[in-house]
């Protein structure tokens, strides 16, 4: 089995719709995977995703309504096999609490998934409007695609 981490700042907008995707990706394909999502902002501690998000998510038929944020945390290098981040700064967190060089490896972009070896970012919607969740929302479904890919043909 293949453990997928999604970490973004609040765990309100684009983690939980990295995780949504990814789920439905691991559904459709019947992969042998988990997925869970979280971040580094403490200030939405147990709060549901951004109103935004889970409507972009709904109208793709998605519903992520019922995640709740959790904050990141060193355990997750033992519970997880690839860490998905999607900016720099997430990055450098998720790096902070690395223990060894295994840990290390298992943290990349998530748009690597797609552009390898690009560090592309997936942009911050929340300050943002419907079309800043949008264009989040092709970007993540892109990735996940492309990881879903990759996961079954190591089936």
């Amino acid at each position: 089995m293949t453990n997928i981490l999604m970490v973004c700042t609040g765990n309100i907008c684009r983690s939980p719709m990295a995780e949504g995707l990814m789920q439905k990706k691991i559904q459709e394909n019947e992969l042998n995977a988990f997925v869970d999502s979280c971040g580094f902002e403490s200030f939405h501690l147990g709060d549901n995703p951004d109103y935004r998000a889970m409507k972009i998510m709904k109208r793709n038929g998605i519903d992520i309504s019922k995640h709740t944020m959790r904050l990141f945390r060193q355990q997750d290098f033992d519970d997880f096999d690839l860490i998905c981040v999607m900016d720099q700064t997430h990055y450098r967190n998720v790096m902070r609490y690395a223990r060894n060089e295994s840990d290390r490896q298992k943290v990349d972009f998530i748009m690597n998934a797609t552009d390898h070896g690009s560090n592309a970012i997936v942009p911050d919607p929340y300050y943002g409007d419907e079309s800043d969740f949008e264009l989040t929302y092709y970007l993540l479904d892109r990735a996940t695609d492309a990881i879903a890919r990759k996961l079954k043909n190591q089936k």
